[in-house]
């Protein structure tokens, strides 16, 4: 396991759109065991690849003492008359939480390393999880999510701090 500093806001690799995984390689089987080691830190829900430097379509959870990861995932279900709208946070915007709408439910597919597919879905903590680290495999950060004022707020908090 290699202990991978997170990525900051103001890193170009979490605004790049990360590349599908077209082989499982040594490197490939490398980066998720440090995507699982790395979630397994206090305080972390999920981890998604470029946040630990890797441009590549990978992400980790620990929540509720299940742990996991998925390559190369694709929501493909949201909830569309159910949405959540509590407090949203992310390691690569550090200490920072803001209101962020999400669909109360998701459901994404994607394999794990022996080619196998994987289903990941849930509510609530669940559904927020899957829509914020597919976001960050997308290029996006939750900050873009955020309603103008919050936004506006955010952007300032973030200059103040000098992320």
């Amino acid at each position: 396991m290699t202990y991978r500093d997170i990525r900051i806001v103001g890193d170009p690799v979490l605004r790049t759109v990360c590349a599908p995984i077209t082989e499982v390689t040594p490197g490939i089987r490398q980066l998720v065991d440090d995507l699982m080691e790395n979630v397994n830190e206090p305080g972390r829900a999920g981890l998604a690849a470029n946040q630990i430097g890797q441009s590549y379509r990978a992400f980790s959870w620990n929540i509720d003492g299940k742990r996991g990861y998925i390559l190369n995932p694709v929501i493909v279900e949201l909830s569309e008359d159910e949405y959540q709208d509590g407090d949203e946070g992310c390691l690569s915007v550090p200490e920072l939480w803001y209101p962020c709408k999400r669909a109360w439910y998701a459901k994404a597919e994607g394999m794990d390393l022996d080619g196998n597919k994987v289903v990941v879905e849930g509510e609530e903590i669940w559904g927020r999880l899957i829509q914020h680290e597919v976001d960050h495999l997308d290029g996006h950060l939750y900050i873009d999510r955020l309603e103008r004022a919050e936004r506006k707020k955010a952007l300032r908090e973030i200059r103040a701090r000098g992320m």
